[in-house]
C-alpha cells in the first residue's frame, strides 16, 4: 500500500479524521508513519511503552492477555475503522501497554505519533467525541468480557463464537487451540465441548474446521433453553 492510497482510506475508514482543522490535519498526516506487517507479527507488547495512536486502514488485529502460566485470552479484534481501545487509554493516561497485540493477516496502518494525536484532540471537538466513544466501547466490552469469563457456561459460549465468527456457507475456519485462545480456557475444553455439539449433530468437526448443521440448535443453546 503505497501513501496516496494509504491517506485515501484512512478518510474512507475514519471519517472523524476530516473535522480536524486543515493545519492540524496536515500536521498528522505528515508526521504519521505507514507500517506494514506480515501475519503473525507484533504490533505492541505488554509493557511496551505507547507512543502512537494506530489507524489500521487493512487486514486484522487481536489484542490479548497472556497470564504468567502461559494461558492466553482475546480481549477484542481490530478491523478497519476501528480503533484500538488500548492504544487509547494508554495515549491518554501515559502508561504503557497491559496487553499485546498480534497481526491475524497482512496489516497496512498509520501510525501518528503522541504529539500530533494531541493536537487533533485539543482542536477538533467531533474527533475528541469519537476518542470518547472509542473508550466508552472499550470499557463497555470489559465489562461484558468479565460477565462473560466469570458467569457464562462454556457451551454457551462456544456456540456463540462459532455463530459470530462462521462464513456463510456455516463453516468456521479455526483450531481448538485457536478458540480456546478466544475464550480464555484450554484446548482440552473446548475440544471435549466441540465432540459433544458433534455427539448432538449440531456441529461436524474437520481438521481446521468446523461445519456448522443447525443453527438454530446452537441459537437455542446460546438463549440457554438447551442444557
Amino acid at each position: 500500500m503505497n501513501q496516496h492510497v494509504a491517506y485515501n482510506s484512512l478518510a474512507t475508514y475514519y471519517p472523524e479524521v476530516s473535522s480536524i482543522p486543515d493545519s492540524t490535519r496536515r500536521e498528522v498526516v505528515e508526521s504519521s508513519r505507514l507500517v506494514s506487517l506480515e501475519r503473525g507479527e507484533s504490533v505492541f507488547r505488554s509493557g511496551e511503552a505507547c507512543n502512537n495512536f494506530l489507524f489500521l486502514l487493512e487486514g486484522s488485529i487481536r489484542v490479548q492477555k497472556l497470564s504468567h502460566d502461559g494461558h492466553e485470552i482475546t480481549l477484542y479484534h481490530i478491523t478497519p475503522g476501528q480503533a484500538c481501545e488500548l492504544s487509547t487509554t494508554c495515549l491518554l493516561a501515559d502508561k504503557c501497554y497491559p496487553a499485546e497485540a498480534i497481526t491475524e493477516t497482512v496489516v497496512h496502518a498509520l501510525l501518528v505519533p503522541k504529539l500530533h494525536f494531541f493536537s487533533a484532540l485539543a482542536n477538533a471537538e467531533p474527533f475528541r467525541k469519537y476518542i470518547f466513544s472509542v473508550i466508552d466501547k472499550g470499557m463497555s466490552a470489559l465489562v461484558t468480557l468479565v460477565e462473560e469469563v466469570a458467569f457464562g457456561p462454556m457451551d454457551q459460549r462456544l456456540a456463540q463464537r462459532l455463530l459470530t465468527i462462521k462464513d456463510e456457507h456455516d463453516g468456521v475456519t479455526i483450531t481448538h487451540q485457536a478458540l480456546a485462545v478466544e475464550l480464555g480456557t484450554a484446548r482440552e475444553v473446548i475440544s471435549r465441548l466441540l465432540k459433544e455439539l458433534e455427539r448432538k449433530g449440531y456441529v461436524k468437526l474437520f481438521r481446521g474446521r468446523i461445519d456448522i448443521k443447525d443453527t438454530l440448535a446452537l441459537e437455542r443453546l446460546v438463549a440457554g433453553s438447551l442444557h
